[in-house]
């Protein structure tokens, strides 16, 4: 690593990584993360992204980092969605299709009332 000659300085390099991480991580008030593992993929993962995407940009969301993650581990539940919102906890939704998607947003980022008749129990 250039820069690094010492102990401190590695330490003082991870300390200004650490500020950096923790600033994207605040910056965004709603983080969506779907699984786009082969699981996922060969039940219609892909179209699920697609739909999110969509829908943040057709109703001008801001403030939203939307992210794809491998295998969640919970097949049967593909595809799977998870979505964090500032100061509430991480909400785990399953077998989300593309057609869920429009409703399911609507209701938990503009009403802020997740649908537990989706919602994984982890």
């Amino acid at each position: 690593m250039p820069g690094v000659k010492s102990l401190e300085d590695l330490q003082d390099l991870r300390d200004e990584t650490l500020k950096k991480r923790e600033l994207v991580e605040q910056s965004a008030e709603i983080e969506i993360t779907v699984g786009i593992g082969t699981p996922g993929i060969a039940v219609g993962a892909r179209e699920t992204m697609k739909a999110i995407l969509q829908f943040i940009e057709r109703e001008q969301i801001s403030g939203v980092t939307v992210r794809q993650t491998g295998n969640i581990g919970m097949d049967s539940w593909e595809p799977i969605m998870k979505i964090r919102v500032r100061d509430f906890p991480v909400v785990t939704y399953g077998k989300i299709t593309a057609d869920l998607v429009e409703p399911l947003l609507r209701s938990h980022l503009l009403k802020n009332k997740p649908l537990s008749e989706f919602v994984i129990d982890a």
